[in-house]
């Protein structure tokens, strides 16, 4: 089956059990879905692959830590082989579900503070690209713009995607507001669309504190368990599908 084509990826968190999936999944490239551990459950994912096939979306496995009771946003202290271990257990699991519907695996994105830990840590960015290689040399692996995890992945041998959030602010770090602080999270569809399009046109992303950071934009990511991520996502697709690039 053929993939949806835009001009840049745009990605989506699913298989989390939110209202508003089968509304945003028209205009995205890619899921990024659930393996079941923070979110969602065998059926839910087999219900979103379906769904995702039903619109040409590239069908990726989102894993995560094991921490279901806070959404797998509590980052984790685990050893290299244990963290080995939880990643393949996901991606296996879910390859059983995506085969059984005729579905590939096209991307592997870790999800909440397993993605954020992997994003900084070279070790923990490592382990997961490893697994991924190990699984599937042949899926692309997604991490923020310019992370350990996207060096890893390219050390590791496989396609790594730069991706930038059109939903969530940046510390002058470059990495990602964390949740727990104000104004994390982006309510405004004008803030939104000023932002994205900075991303792909510019190249750039203004931080909170007002540092200017260099982005690479493969994929742009929103959250499906946003309140208006129906409406931010009509919006990025209009802004992505115009690109000139």
């Amino acid at each position: 089956m053929l993939k949806k084509q835009l001009k840049i990826d745009f990605n989506c968190d699913m298989g989390e059990g939110m209202a508003g999936e089968a509304i945003i999944m028209p205009f995205i490239s890619s899921a990024n879905i659930s393996c079941g551990l923070h979110a969602g459950d065998g059926n839910v994912i087999r219900n979103t692959i379906a769904l995702a096939l039903s619109h040409n979306v590239s069908i990726g496995a989102h894993p995560s830590f094991d921490d279901r009771a806070h959404f797998g946003r509590t980052e984790m202290k685990l050893g290299r082989d244990e963290l080995y271990r939880l990643i393949i257990r996901q991606l296996e699991s879910f390859q059983t579900i995506a085969a059984s519907l005729g579905a590939d695996v096209h991307h592997v994105k870790p999800h909440g503070a397993l993605y954020n830990l992997s994003a900084r840590d070279e070790t923990t960015a490592r382990c997961i690209a490893e697994a991924v290689k190990d699984f599937n040399p042949g899926c692309i692996l997604m991490g923020l713009s310019g992370s350990a995890s996207v060096r890893a992945a390219k050390i590791a041998g496989l396609t790594a995607w730069n991706e930038v959030f059109a939903d969530r602010t940046y510390t002058g770090r470059g990495t990602l507001t964390p949740r727990h602080h104000p104004g994390a999270l982006i309510d405004s569809l004008e803030a939104l669309t000023t932002q994205v399009k900075q991303m792909i046109h510019k190249g750039t992303v203004t931080a909170t504190d007002g540092t200017v950071i260099p982005v690479e934009a493969d994929t742009i990511c929103i959250h499906g368990d946003g309140a208006q991520a129906p409406v931010f996502a009509k919006a990025i697709f209009e802004i992505v599908q115009s690109c000139k690039i």
